[in-house]
């Protein structure tokens, strides 16, 4: 399969780091996002980055920019990368509109983080062709695409989208569809806990912060990192969990609750276990 036009749906922090990665690599895309200056704030924060790539070698930001169109509604290409809201009726409806509006051929991929692959694929009319493919934040920096596999996803399009994945510069691998794939499964709990000791006031962020990176040489601490990824998207992949797996232990803390309801979302609203400019 080739993908030589690209629809990214979401042109928001991850929707947005996608479109780059996959204009970088000399191909199409179409961007859509229906909220009102999504696709402008999106563009703006390409060129950003684009912009600090270029002052250590990277592409030129104008003629990357020029390979990526902005459009009002859905329209046909070879793949579509959904990274809309972890929201599964959102992306179901992205999903059953694609499916009506790709050619029979195109490949339906969704970067969601926590959401079965399956259950999206029984919205559409081509469940051999619709699979993950869940980038990690920031998307043009890290190399990991999480390849998930539904129930009914091919070998064809498994094997087309871990080609293209490499073609991005991107190291995959594969996953099958279960709640939360390898990397929540294993990374929301870790954030989770480190909210329950903040919540049980074993210590301040800093200090929780600190004694991951240092003691686990990780880059960020699980503060951090929840204030990076957004807390209204850590509850829900975390509910995500505890519906799909039937176990307690993956109910978010009460704390990340609150943080989210009084609308401290990390980076995104300024706000979260830091405050941020």
């Amino acid at each position: 399969m080739d993908f030589e036009h690209v629809l990214v749906v979401g042109a928001g922090q991850m929707g947005g780091g996608i479109a780059q990665v996959v204009a970088v690599s000399g191909r199409r895309v179409s961007l859509h996002d229906p909220y009102p200056g999504a696709i402008e704030r999106g563009l703006s924060t390409i060129r950003k980055s684009l912009e600090k790539l270029a002052e250590k070698g990277g592409s030129d930001p104008d003629e990357v920019l020029a390979r990526i169109t902005p459009v009002e509604e859905i329209v046909p290409a070879e793949l579509m990368i959904e990274a809309v809201v972890e929201d599964l009726k959102t992306k179901e409806d992205v999903f059953r509109t694609a499916d009506q509006t790709l050619p029979g051929t195109g490949v339906l991929a969704s970067n969601t983080s926590s959401i079965p692959i399956t259950s999206l694929a029984a919205a559409t009319n081509r469940p051999d062709r619709v699979i993950g493919m869940h980038f990690f934040n920031p998307v043009p920096v890290l190399k990991l695409v999480e390849v998930v596999r539904g129930r009914a996803t091919s070998d064809e399009t498994a094997a087309a989208i871990v080609a293209l994945a490499e073609e991005l510069g991107k190291t995959p691998a594969v996953a099958n569809d279960f709640p939360g794939f390898v990397s929540n499964r294993i990374l929301m709990p870790f954030i989770n806990e480190a909210v329950w000791a903040l919540h049980d006031g074993v210590a301040e962020p800093e200090a929780i912060d600190t004694i991951a990176k240092l003691g686990f040489a990780h880059p960020m601490g699980p503060l951090a990192l929840a204030d990076l990824i957004g807390l209204d998207t850590c509850v829900a992949i975390m509910e995500v969990l505890q519906e799909g797996l039937g176990d307690g232990k993956y109910a978010p803390c009460p704390l990340l609750r609150e943080h989210v309801q009084a609308g401290r979302l990390g980076r995104k609203s300024g706000r979260g276990f830091y405050a941020y400019d």
